[in-house]
């Protein structure tokens, strides 16, 4: 094409979009795969050489994956797999809890080292990354909250305007504004890449997540503009930490892979369900189909966004954030499609309410009956800070809980949304008890309805 510049995009790049036209196209030879590849990226300059071999080294994850609901009476269930952080200081946060390691089912969940009394504040903990509730998110698109800790900033746009600071581009195409200095020092872990003036490729990305109401898709690029960026400040010293010359992506991603992880995939072939009419047990929902279509729509705006945009323009604005290349394990776990896929789940599975991903908060396990609760309480100068308050004493080796779920649904509503997640059947004293009344206040129903069928057809 005259005036557009031919590139050779990189490995981890290229490879990503191969396997999704193959996934798309399985019918296809390498020559038309080819064609297509360069019709949908005509900035690139590919062999057909280079992509057979690609094919050839993707072998296995480049077949289009089919749905198969596994039979109702089967007992397999997939998990959530989970690891422990390797080194990490709970202490950081609080002298009264440590992480513990249940089974392969469970995985990891905080348990209390010491009394906790009800009431006390157990620790306070600043996110990992951000991904607000949407309100929240259309105030920073509007210039009107803190683009770091998401704090309103109405009050102090009318009362001190001048105290509150741009995105340092200075261009109009950012809406960025923050709290304070601090804030605007800690929003460089994240928010080059996802600034409109610096990497335009990422618009595409978080229009179609805010579009789509999709929370996950928003955090997991929060989280990998945090891991990609850290990379890039090898030999440098990162915000709020002295690392010399460590690499500042290995701790950030210790605490990415070690997350709780059901993939989209996996989540479709076990935890697609139904309730059975007067039972509180979910089975599976045959032909029951994940939207595979936006799903792919999606891998194609991350991988445009972090690692091969569309335009030339924006692929040289990339190239300024990212100038040292990703590890080929971590490309290939963020970029690939099946690594989206797990990607999105571990987004789902470890988010707090409110939107955000926090390093310890991650660790807590569900019951219907939480002994703690979490709270945004610093509303005026760090809402994204969040507090673990206890709701009731806590005894030295007893488990901290949270709930995933609305705790005033009904026992089968409760369940059916966390086996939704791959949780399984929720056998907490609560669901338990709840499910002997439902299942005796059943069998009195049905007592009262043949009392009342026998004596309408005058049976003694």
């Amino acid at each position: 094409m005259s005036g557009t510049t031919s590139i050779s995009p990189p490995e981890e790049g290229l490879k990503a979009a191969v396997i999704s036209l193959k996934r798309e196209h399985p019918a296809l030879g390498i020559a038309k795969l080819h064609a297509l590849l360069l019709s949908e990226n005509p900035g690139w300059t590919v062999s057909e050489k280079r992509l057979r071999r690609i094919l050839k080294d993707s072998k296995g994850v480049t077949q289009p994956q089919q749905h198969q609901a596994p039979e109702a009476s089967s007992e397999t269930h997939l998990y959530p797999s989970s690891t422990l952080v390797e080194g990490l200081d709970v202490t950081k946060w609080s002298a009264a809890v440590e992480v513990k390691y249940y089974d392969r089912n469970k995985g990891k969940g905080l348990v209390a080292k010491e009394p906790i009394s009800e009431g006390q504040v157990i620790w306070k903990e600043d996110p990992f990354i951000v991904a607000p509730e949407w309100e929240i998110y259309d105030l920073q698109l509007a210039s009107r909250a803190c683009a770091h800790c998401t704090t309103p900033l109405m009050d102090r746009l009318s009362s001190s305007p001048s105290l509150v600071l741009r995105c340092t581009t200075a261009s109009s195409a950012c809406p960025a504004r923050f709290c304070n200095r601090l804030c605007l020092r800690r929003s460089e872990q994240t928010h080059p890449l996802l600034c409109p003036a610096q990497n335009p490729a990422s618009v595409p990305l978080l229009g179609f997540a805010r579009r789509n109401a999709w929370m996950a898709l928003h955090a997991l690029a929060q989280c990998t503009a945090r891991m990609l960026l850290a990379h890039q400040q090898q030999g440098r010293r990162r915000v709020g930490r002295d690392d010399g010359d460590r690499d500042g992506m290995e701790e950030d991603w210790r605490l990415y892979s070690a997350l709780a992880d059901l993939g989209m995939e996996e989540r479709a072939q076990g935890s697609w369900c139904v309730y059975v009419p007067r039972t509180c047990v979910c089975f599976p929902m045959h032909g029951a189909e994940p939207d595979r279509a936006t799903w792919q729509t999606a891998h194609s705006a991350f991988v445009e966004a972090f690692v091969l945009p569309p335009e030339a323009a924006w692929q040289k604005k990339l190239a300024k954030l990212l100038k040292r290349p990703t590890p080929k394990e971590v490309a290939d776990a963020l970029f690939t499609y099946d690594g989206f896929l797990h990607g999105l789940g571990r987004m789902s599975l470890n988010l707090e309410a409110h939107g955000g991903l926090y390093t310890l908060h991650s660790h807590l396990n569900h019951s219907c009956s939480p002994n703690i609760s979490v709270r945004h309480l610093d509303q005026r100068t760090a809402l994204s800070r969040i507090t673990i308050i206890a709701k009731r004493d806590i005894d030295v080796g007893q488990e901290l809980v949270i709930t995933y779920v609305d705790p005033s649904l009904g026992v089968r509503e409760r369940r059916s949304q966390l086996y939704g997640w791959g949780f399984g059947q929720c056998k907490c004293e609560r669901c338990v008890e709840e499910e002997k009344g439902a299942s005796n206040n059943q069998e009195g129903q049905d007592q009262d309805l043949e009392r009342e069928l026998k004596a309408g057809l005058g049976i003694v």
